[in-house]
């Protein structure tokens, strides 16, 4: 596998399990609309806080945000690849 290839996995990866796990409310591409009012789009966490301090939220069970939000939880290599993926909606 290229470098380039094994760059984007994480990416891919990340973006299959917040379309999986997060969709239902939050705005996941570059463009789109939060489905849930009180949901902001991922591509706008950046501008609340840095992305890297959602790591520890993630390993520990995610539940803040919106009233509704249910609690998630992602295994260390799942929590990566959500990362990456955020990333990439702010280049």
């Amino acid at each position: 596998m290229s470098q380039a290839r094994a760059d984007e996995r994480p990416v891919a990866d990340g973006r299959a399990l917040i379309e999986a796990n997060c969709a239902q409310c939050h705005a996941t591409g570059s463009t789109d609309a939060s489905p849930h009012p009180d949901a902001p789009p991922l591509r706008t966490l950046s501008q609340r806080y840095p992305i890297e301090s959602l790591e520890e939220a993630l390993a520990e069970g995610l539940s803040t945000g919106h009233p509704d939000m249910p609690e998630f939880v992602a295994a260390p290599e799942q929590i990566g690849a959500i990362i990456a993926y955020i990333k990439s909606l702010n280049p």
